[in-house]
């Protein structure tokens, strides 16, 4: 059975209750495998123009495992919340849940640029977008938050906990050889043993996975054209 996804929340808050809220939605995080088959994978980037008065959010959907693209969506919206480290999902998850919601081909994962439970409260962007969506998720940093852990072997897949206390919060994850590791975390609907091993098989070539590297393409080639906050631009895949 899907777990229902949560109600949304109101944005427009202060940082306070912001927090507060991250502690509350954290306790839905599911943090294991709830998935169904996984046909689709999608990666979602987010950038800022007009001195960050507007927030620019690109998904870009593929196809599992051939990482062929089915679609790729792009829309600008008023940038309604401030740049405070640890709320950033407050800044970026209200427009890629309305990317989200424009997609002709929903994803069945999706690969966030961003922290999961490798969060101070354990709700990151990935947390915060998967228990919104209801859609399985899987943080996917190219920096550490918090958290310590021992450098992973050298070869692609070695793989290290990422320890706040006690708690295994995430794992560095070497996803090509002697190249720096990537922080890999549970978002919703996901055990961390599953996620590693789909960031790796989203990861055949690159460091970074091919999701995130194409929704990265996508706003970059996008932040130089039309301006203003007008509808969603589409660009499904010529394959169908």
């Amino acid at each position: 059975m899907t777990p229902t996804p949560s109600p949304v929340h109101p944005w427009a808050v202060s940082p306070a209750l912001a927090r507060q809220i991250q502690s509350e939605l954290a306790h839905e995080v599911i943090r294991e495998d709830r998935l169904d088959p996984v046909r689709r994978v999608a990666g979602a980037d987010i950038g800022f123009e007009a001195g960050g008065r507007v927030t620019r959010a690109a998904v870009v959907v593929l196809d599992y495992p051939g990482l062929d693209v089915c679609e790729r969506l792009l829309l600008r919206r008023p940038t309604r919340f401030p740049y405070i480290p640890g709320l950033l999902s407050f800044r970026e998850v209200p427009a890629l849940l309305e990317a989200l919601d424009g997609l002709h081909t929903p994803p069945d994962l999706i690969l966030c640029d961003g922290q999961g439970l490798a969060h101070p409260r354990r709700f990151g962007l990935a947390c915060h977008l998967g228990v919104l969506s209801g859609i399985p998720t899987i943080g996917v940093a190219k920096s550490r938050l918090i958290g310590r852990h021992i450098e992973p072997g050298p070869a692609r897949g070695d793989w290290a906990p990422l320890y706040d206390g006690d708690e295994i919060i995430g794992a560095a994850l070497r996803t090509r050889a002697r190249t720096r590791p990537l922080f890999v975390s549970i978002g919703h609907r996901i055990s961390l043993t599953t996620a590693i091993g789909y960031v790796l098989a989203c990861a055949p070539r690159y460091r970074l996975p091919e999701t995130t590297r194409a929704a990265h393409r996508l706003a970059s080639e996008e932040k130089a054209g039309e301006g203003g906050m007008g509808g969603a631009q589409r660009n499904p895949s010529r394959r169908g």
